[in-house]
């Protein structure tokens, strides 16, 4: 109820620091737009003087959080979406939208456009993923009313689950996070990882960069198995070796 012209860096102040990361993410918006219609003279607040923008640590979903998510789910679509955004770590909106007839059953590999970037994704599978996908609809959308549902309240769906389970800080996206940092513990190729999730994914480079907790084996360890003709990989953070054959 204030004239725009008479607005006053304390008054956009007072309201971010009553607001969120939305807040001072739109009025940021609302403000540059307010500049470019010159229905503002000069800047409110000087660009380089705005609060910075503060967005909440992301983290992946557990294992142990994925398995009491899944067991507590009586919906058997849902139980199947979470189930495979865990194995394949596409994102919600993609995964929702898959039909029966992006599935190569021969290849095993899943395809499909992203829907954010446009670029062709190849998803390899194995038992599983065969198994869930197995008691999917043989034609048509494999989720039918999930792909009917807004991503904001399949999101929303999801956090009501978590909350009644005491699960927090985490979302659908937090399965992208969990798949990048499995991969990384196992010793997933980093292009590999890329392939799957993306090449431009945020969760490949924070998984690959600092995220995910590797347990290395021992030097000395190392060696003596090279020198016996094996190697060493570390499969979800405990180290078995492999014939070199």
């Amino acid at each position: 109820a204030r004239p725009l012209i008479e607005t006053q860096a304390e008054h956009l102040l007072g309201a971010l620091h009553q607001g969120t990361v939305s807040t001072n993410v739109h009025l940021r918006k609302l403000h540059n737009f307010c500049l470019d219609m010159n229905w503002l003279p000069r800047s409110v607040i000087p660009k380089r003087q705005w609060p910075a923008v503060r967005f909440k640590e992301k983290r992946a979903i557990t294992a142990d959080e994925h398995a009491r998510i899944v067991t507590r789910e009586r919906n058997l679509e849902r139980q199947a979406f979470y189930k495979l955004a865990w194995y394949l770590g596409a994102s919600q909106s993609d995964l929702a939208c898959l039909d029966a007839e992006n599935i190569d059953w021969e290849q095993r590999v899943i395809s499909f456009a992203r829907m954010k970037t446009g670029s062709v994704a190849l998803l390899r599978f194995g038992d599983e993923v065969a198994g869930i996908l197995r008691g999917l609809p043989a034609t048509g959308p494999l989720f039918p009313y999930l792909r009917t549902v807004r991503c904001g309240d399949r999101a929303t769906e999801f956090k009501q689950r978590c909350v009644g389970l005491g699960i927090h800080g985490v979302s659908l996206h937090s399965y992208r996070y969990a798949w990048a940092e499995r991969a990384k513990v196992a010793g997933y190729p980093e292009r590999f990882a890329q392939e799957s999730l993306g090449h431009n994914s945020k969760a490949v480079h924070r998984a690959y960069a600092r995220k995910a907790q590797v347990l290395l084996p021992p030097l000395e360890e190392y060696e003596k198995r090279a020198r016996s003709g094996q190697f060493i990989t570390v499969v979800q953070g405990e180290a078995t070796a492999v014939s070199a054959a």
